[in-house]
């Protein structure tokens, strides 16, 4: 793909009611990809800053006078035509009616119902962010001792790592532990199965698929209610993840790992290269900590994915 040379920076705003339901705008039929769903908006101009230009576009569009809030994601996307980032904050104090005031239908939306409306590429990361987990752990493998793992496991659990890989290559007897660990936590996190498809299907959890395995998928493995992540270091990974539907992605080395030493790490620049390609929610891996999910966000990831950082017994003391 050439890259297009027009640049241009939007500021969308997840505006919230009392209710916790989300305001969503349907494009016009006279603009790009009309009859889509999305954030409410628009194009930052010269001189304006982020906040300046999002009031504007909310009074214009909606009639709303919105007090601006935090800050959520920035989401980089590559279309045919222009190099889009997507800047969003949350508005959940405004004056006045919302109302669609250029014409478009607006709806209100409950924020476990926004996957069930078509929106445009760059929405959909933003999406994940709001209600999907900031951090992603790996498990380290065990070390003979599979009651430490799982103890720590369960620490891990309780300071509110809900997603986790259950990576155990070198375990004595990986089946039962993978048995044991979702009949202790499977209610309380999502889990997913490094790599075996049919153990996956078979426990009723998720599965996370290697680079090599997606691209030797013709289909998603597993049904919708049981999650599917993939393992990704380049475009074509990436693509094979989208196209077979998987609910999510990592995405690395983007710094130097003691995990994969000889890995050319893709710094955050390389890291966006790609992310911008692709609309699926990625996570950034390679030398990452808690401590970088706000640069993670500003690069368009949904959070940070890690083994050392985030397993209890391999924090320093």
């Amino acid at each position: 793909m050439t890259s297009p040379s027009r640049s241009i920076h939007v500021v969308a705003a997840v505006i919230t009611d009392a209710r916790g339901r989300i305001l969503l705008n349907r494009r016009t039929g006279d603009s790009d990809m009309a009859g889509l769903w999305e954030f409410p908006g628009g194009k930052r101009e010269p001189g304006e800053s982020s906040e300046q230009a999002l009031v504007r576009e909310l009074q214009e569009e909606l009639g709303i006078e919105a007090e601006i809030g935090e800050w959520v994601m920035e989401v980089p996307q590559l279309y045919p035509d222009k190099r889009l980032r997507l800047e969003v904050r949350m508005v959940r104090q405004w004056k006045g009616t919302a109302r669609g005031r250029e014409g478009q239908a607006i709806t209100w939306v409950a924020a476990d119902k926004l996957g069930r409306y078509s929106m445009p590429p760059a929405d959909l990361p933003v999406v994940a962010a709001l209600h999907q987990p900031d951090r992603y752990l790996i498990t380290p493998d065990v070390a003979g001792d599979t009651q430490a793992w799982l103890a720590g496991l369960e620490t891990a659990i309780d300071a509110g790592l809900h997603r986790v890989q259950l990576r155990t290559p070198a375990a004595p007897d990986r089946v039962a532990l993978a048995r044991e660990a979702v009949q202790r936590f499977g209610r309380q996190a999502e889990l997913l199965l490094n790599r075996d498809i049919d153990l996956a299907r078979e426990l009723g959890v998720g599965v996370h698929l290697g680079g090599e395995q997606l691209l030797q998928l013709e289909a998603r493995p597993l049904p919708q209610s049981q999650p599917v992540a993939a393992s990704c270091h380049d475009l074509a990974q990436l693509q094979a993840a989208q196209r077979l539907g998987c609910d999510f992605a990592v995405l690395g080395p983007v710094q130097a790992t003691a995990s994969h030493p000889d890995a050319t790490p893709l710094g955050w620049s390389g890291f966006e290269q790609l992310r911008e390609r692709i609309s699926l929610p990625i996570y950034a891996i390679g030398g990452m900590t808690p401590e970088d999910v706000l640069t993670a966000r500003r690069h368009g990831a949904l959070g940070v994915a890690a083994i050392r950082s985030l397993w209890p017994a391999l924090q320093p003391a």
